[in-house]
């Protein structure tokens, strides 16, 4: 058994190259093999946003505080309040971020498939981030 102390743990800048804006990480799962979950605790500036991707096991996203958006190829984006809870099934194109004038922090939940959680794709347009939700 390992006890992670709050704050023992440093708070990450996300990859520039994945996200739109200002965002930050902080580790919450992080097991070691053969285990595969990871969540992290995701904080979105306002406007911020993860460029498109994909999972390989799919993704749950369950929102702490703010408002934010999730939007699939496509279709408009959706808007997701703090206790929502959203799946994203395997291999679903998707983007999710804080809304264009308020902040939102969720908790991203995925499982690592030969050690990837991810597939990063092209970052997200400010036309598509833009679109009225649905």
């Amino acid at each position: 058994m390992e006890i992670f102390a709050s704050g023992s743990r440093p708070t990450r800048r996300a990859n520039e190259e994945w996200f739109t804006g200002t965002v930050w990480q902080d580790p919450v799962i992080e097991a070691p093999e053969p285990a595969r979950v990871r969540a992290l605790r995701v904080g979105f500036e306002p406007g911020a946003r993860t460029a498109w991707h994909t999972h390989p096991l799919g993704q749950t996203l369950h929102v702490l505080s703010g408002v934010g958006l999730v939007g699939t190829r496509n279709a408009a984006p959706r808007l997701i309040r703090a206790g929502d809870t959203v799946w994203i099934p395997p291999g679903e194109e998707h983007w999710h971020g804080a809304a264009p004038y308020t902040g939102m922090v969720h908790l991203a939940i995925q499982e690592a498939e030969n050690g990837q959680v991810a597939n990063w794709l092209e970052k997200v347009a400010d036309a598509d981030y833009l679109t009225a939700p649905a």
